[in-house]
């Protein structure tokens, strides 16, 4: 089974590249809106029946949740035209958009949650990682503001994938497995080397303004930026660098949801499904795609506390992965 399932995730990585590389907006609009909202569903309810992997400490998942809707209510927040009257909702709205910080704080605590038992301890865990993050937001803020930036995008959808992957392998010591862990970890180097024409990238301005409407030009213009790839200090999303930050969006997303989906069997996620969850996970799929269709930014607007309610909720099994990874090399007999 593990055999199969690696190998088909080899055909995937391939096929992901392939149709990022020929439409890079439109694959990463299509996945975003299509396979996005199951992807959420399925995999919350399986954290769910994983106790989100924190065992006696998953009533604290309810922070995450906190966590989730001030990260969700601001872009809703953005779109309501009225004046902020009072020192206190200047107080809420300050909060709201510094979610990077959050989203820092977030993944602290998932650590926490792992290592820690006592109530004392992960309020004092908790406290002590907002704290932490407003001190690095003080200090470094560039930094915290790209940690915020790519811990629930590029980080969640490839680095996160790539580390399941490679600690799946690890374990079932499948060189097929490890074989289409090598292949995405190749993939921003096939992208970043290369030759893009922008002339072959025309976009309609349908898909141009739903791409905008999704937040994620600001990841890809970060990208750019990174890579020096602005024009005059302005960022152009048809340059070659913006092209190539798009094309591996694409495929990062894309990738990320078809591994999920191949994955049924090997981490049991389908065995967290009861006809009755089955059914309100399908009514809820159709519901959210229904409202994508009738108007991408409201889809995106009414399911954003979805996507980053998932995101938090996978932190914990991101440090698992993370400590396990670690555990299995210093596990390694020496070589002789």
């Amino acid at each position: 089974m593990h055999k199969k399932i690696d190998i088909l995730n080899i055909g995937l990585v391939i096929a992901s590249l392939i149709i990022a590389i020929m439409i890079p907006f439109k694959l990463f609009i299509f996945s975003y809106a299509i396979l996005g909202p199951l992807h959420y569903l399925t995999e919350i309810n399986w954290l769910k029946d994983k106790n989100y992997f924190v065992s006696s400490n998953s009533k604290w998942i309810t922070v995450f949740i906190v966590f989730a809707l001030l990260v969700s209510v601001y872009p809703i927040y953005k779109i309501i035209d009225y004046t902020v009257a009072n020192s206190f909702m200047e107080g809420v709205e300050t909060v709201m958009k510094n979610t990077h910080v959050l989203l820092l704080t977030g993944f602290l605590f998932a650590i926490g949650l792992i290592v820690f038992r006592k109530r004392l301890h992960l309020i004092i865990i908790l406290v002590g990682s907002f704290l932490l993050s407003l001190t690095l937001l003080y200090f470094l803020p560039t930094e915290v503001f790209f940690i915020g930036l790519f811990l629930p995008t590029i980080m969640h959808v490839y680095l996160f994938t790539l580390l399941f992957m490679v600690y799946g392998s690890a374990k079932s010591q499948s060189k097929f497995g490890f074989m289409a862990a090598g292949m995405l970890l190749l993939v921003p180097f096939v992208i970043m080397f290369m030759p893009v024409d922008p002339m072959t990238y025309m976009v309609d301005q349908q898909t141009a303004t739903i791409y905008s409407h999704s937040g994620m030009l600001l990841v890809n213009a970060s990208i750019t930026k990174m890579f020096g790839g602005l024009v005059d200090g302005q960022f152009n999303a048809r340059t070659p660098i913006a092209l190539k930050a798009q094309i591996f969006i694409a495929f990062a997303y894309t990738y990320h949801y078809l591994n999920w989906f191949s994955k049924t069997s090997i981490i049991g996620w389908k065995s967290a499904l009861t006809k009755r969850k089955s059914a309100y996970i399908v009514i809820m799929w159709v519901a959210a795609v229904a409202l994508y269709t009738y108007d991408f930014y409201t889809g995106l607007i009414a399911l954003y506390f979805l996507s980053m309610l998932h995101v938090f909720f996978e932190f914990p099994l991101n440090v698992i992965t993370i400590k396990e990874l670690f555990k299995l090399r210093k596990s390694k007999p020496a070589a002789t």
